[in-house]
């Protein structure tokens, strides 16, 4: 049996930047706390916090005082900076330098039409940390969509400004932008002058989606590895399992059973953008196991 790990599965940059970074401090013998889960993956979470690191809501984090903190890859909104400093908090900050560029562009979009010139629009999922941060550039007034219904809540006789969360699909933005067009037009709105489309995923994510459909169909049965509440991770399996049905979704290689590679010839493995390498590798040691 063949067995091949996908070259393209693993971190993005973004969370392997937090992750080194983290380490360093531990190593170091620094007691640091991490905002909210780093990554969208219990194996590596748990992994972290064996070498000491503490996970924090943000409950915990407002009631913080005289200590560091580290801020994620997703990026946090202007409120999280604010109760730092009247804490007297240290942030270590690993926003995603992509992330945090579209920070700034909606925060700059927003001030120029905060009085009633437009509305920005964030094609994501509600609640996802990058989409808190997102929304907390416009002071919550940004409209979250991750479903064409959700549309409904648009203002047809206002601009509209549309970005999306960096770990979204292509396919998804362009059916929300093309959606919000046909309101437009129904509305008698000029589309062109009415809605100002940025497309805002990241490139390395964005990439993904073709070489994980030419990956998934080289082999019979596909194991793509990622954490339950990861979006990228469904996203990706989503694409994979659309190009291969023997497609499964584990997250760890407990959940690998002897039967999934009954008969088969070749065995893919691949992950989301916050699968860590080192799972990856496990779940193959564990398929091997079944045919050694």
């Amino acid at each position: 049996m063949k067995i091949e790990l996908d070259i393209n599965a693993g971190f993005c940059f973004g969370v392997k930047k937090t992750i080194e970074r983290a380490e360093s401090e531990l190593e170091q013998g620094n007691n640091i706390f991490c905002l909210g889960e780093m990554v969208h993956n219990d194996e590596e979470i748990k992994r972290l916090e064996s070498k000491g690191l503490v996970t924090i809501n943000y409950e915990e984090f407002r009631e913080l005082k005289n200590s560091r903190v580290l801020i994620r890859a997703h990026g946090e909104p202007p409120e999280t900076y604010r109760i730092a400093k009247e804490n007297n908090l240290e942030l270590i900050d690993t926003t995603c330098p992509i992330v945090s560029r579209l920070q700034n562009r909606i925060k700059t979009c927003f001030d120029e039409i905060v009085d009633d010139k437009g509305q920005i629009v964030i094609y994501g999922k509600e609640g996802h940390a990058e989409v808190v941060g997102l929304v907390g550039q416009t002071r919550g007034k940004a409209i979250v969509v991750n479903k064409l219904e959700d549309l409904d809540q648009l203002n047809p006789d206002l601009p509209v400004y549309l970005y999306s969360q960096t770990t979204k699909s292509k396919k998804g933005f362009t059916e929300v932008k093309k959606e919000i067009e046909k309101k437009l037009l129904q509305a008698g709105k000029n589309k062109k002058f009415q809605l100002l489309a940025h497309q805002t995923i990241c490139g390395q994510v964005a990439n993904r989606e073709p070489a994980l459909k030419h990956f998934a169909k080289k082999h019979d049965v596909i194991f793509f590895v990622s954490g339950k509440k990861s979006s990228n991770g469904k996203m990706l399996y989503e694409v994979c399992k659309k190009e291969n049905p023997n497609s499964y979704f584990i997250s760890n290689p407990g959940e690998v059973r002897k039967d999934m590679i009954k008969g088969v010839q070749t065995v893919g493995i691949s992950g989301a953008t916050s699968t860590p390498t080192w799972l990856l590798k496990d779940v193959e040691k564990m398929i091997r196991s079944f045919v050694s």
